[in-house]
């Protein structure tokens, strides 16, 4: 009588990985769950809406001083509120330019998957031709100076965030701070480009821009 087969055990590196490259997928997640957060940090640090467009607040300011003192200090207070106006407004206008919308995400995809999150031990290979982490570098910076100066997306970028701090400083100039949070503005930072110092914003900037230094220190 013949012996039963016995079930052989199979080496991991013949086992089926299921697709993808995990230390990739690994760093997407950790890019999106940061971004994720930075957006619920933004918004849970909002304002109420109702009280950004409160009609009885708004008044003339009487002098260039006091329009500058009060942009500050609404904008400290109100910063949460502009910068979700600003990103929606940005939405809107890439949203209502297919191409330009098209060609940044794949600049954005081409620095994502190219060059950032792609393992140094894997060099890109195109046509034939392996191009060195040096070279992958320069065609990415090549390509990013042409798509946002010799094509529509920069000038829409930078028309559409001109127009969103056009829109902040004048709100931020006729609306009067009330007294309830005068007091707190003065432990806040002033500036009008604060909002480029987020705590989750820069804890990804920072995760990314490790990632690129230590491809070029190998």
């Amino acid at each position: 009588m013949a012996s039963p087969l016995l079930p052989t055990s199979t080496s991991p590196d013949h086992l089926p990985t299921g697709g993808g490259d995990p230390q990739l997928l690994s760093s997407l997640r950790v890019l999106f769950s940061r971004v994720v957060s930075s957006v619920r940090h933004a918004t849970s640090d909002a304002r109420p809406w109702a009280e950004l467009v409160d009609r009885s607040a708004f008044s003339r300011p009487p002098s260039l001083s006091e329009a500058a003192s009060r942009v500050r200090k609404n904008f400290s207070y109100f910063k949460s509120n502009y910068i979700t106006l600003v990103a929606i407004l940005l939405a809107a206008s890439l949203l209502s330019h297919p191409f330009a919308l098209f060609l940044l995400a794949s600049l954005a995809a081409s620095w994502l998957f190219l060059y950032v999150f792609r393992p140094s031990d894997q060099p890109l290979v195109i046509g034939g031709r392996t191009f060195s982490d040096l070279e992958t570098l320069g065609m990415l910076c090549l390509c990013t100076v042409v798509v946002m100066f010799m094509t529509s997306v920069g000038s829409l970028l930078m028309s559409t965030l001109a127009l969103g701090m056009m829109a902040v400083a004048v709100h931020g100039a006729f609306r009067a701070p009330e007294d309830l949070f005068l007091e707190e503005q003065e432990t806040i930072g002033s500036g009008l480009f604060n909002f480029f110092n987020q705590n989750a914003t820069n804890a990804a900037a920072a995760a990314i821009a490790t990632s690129a230094m230590s491809r070029v220190r190998a």
